[in-house]
């Protein structure tokens, strides 16, 4: 009788429009439930995904920061190093051929050496300068040798010792041969006159034509 009881019953409810109501609800929750969930898990995916490219473009960043850390203020360098060029070039670049000769002079004069053989010749030009090489033999004392050499050294003008060769000595004197550069302004140097290098070994060559005469 129970089994006939309920068989109607649950045909009843069955029936009855507020049981697919609580069906639909149900359901519904349900899909409400997986959906809030899923957006979950793609609210945290994309979240994670944005600190990475978030990271990933900070370092980027910072290596592009180090990268360009040496170009700062590089403008400010060139022109600073320009300025020191020129100073350099204003104060111990000799501004004409009587310059060096008179400076030689004047430092021969304060060591005590004699200088028995000068010459110059122009050397190699650059974009700015011209190096003046100078063919010198000298004689003195040694100490009074020294100290021309250390004048030189030390001058304002700016002089480089290239090679020194000893060329004699007698007693307390010693002879010399000393090979020396400065630089002029490549204006000054084409306006000075002075023979380049090549010109002045041609000129001191042997003439192969007279030598028989």
């Amino acid at each position: 009788m129970s089994n006939g009881t309920a068989s109607p019953v649950w045909n009843e409810r069955l029936k009855s429009p507020l049981t697919w109501h609580y069906v639909a609800f149900a359901a519904l929750l349900l899909l409400v439930v997986g959906l809030g969930v899923r957006l979950a898990l793609d609210w945290r995916a994309i979240s994670v995904d944005a600190d990475t490219a978030m990271a990933a473009k900070q370092i980027q960043l910072k290596a592009m920061d180090l990268q360009t850390a040496p170009l700062r203020g590089l403008d400010k360098r060139v022109e600073e190093s320009r300025a020191q060029m020129q100073s350099f070039y204003s104060k111990r670049i000799p501004p004409n051929y009587s310059t060096i000769s008179g400076r030689i002079g004047e430092l021969e004069v304060a060591s005590g050496v004699r200088i028995t053989r000068l010459q110059y010749a122009q050397g190699i030009s650059g974009p700015d300068l011209t190096e003046i090489a100078i063919e010198s033999t000298i004689s003195g004392e040694y100490p009074q040798v020294m100290r021309f050499i250390n004048s030189l050294e030390r001058d304002q003008s700016f002089f480089l010792i290239r090679a020194m060769a000893l060329a004699g000595q007698q007693g307390g004197q010693v002879n010399l041969r000393l090979s020396l550069s400065t630089w002029m302004r490549r204006a000054d140097a084409a306006a000075s006159g002075l023979p380049s290098i090549q010109q002045t070994a041609e000129q001191a060559a042997p003439s192969g034509g007279r030598g028989g005469e």
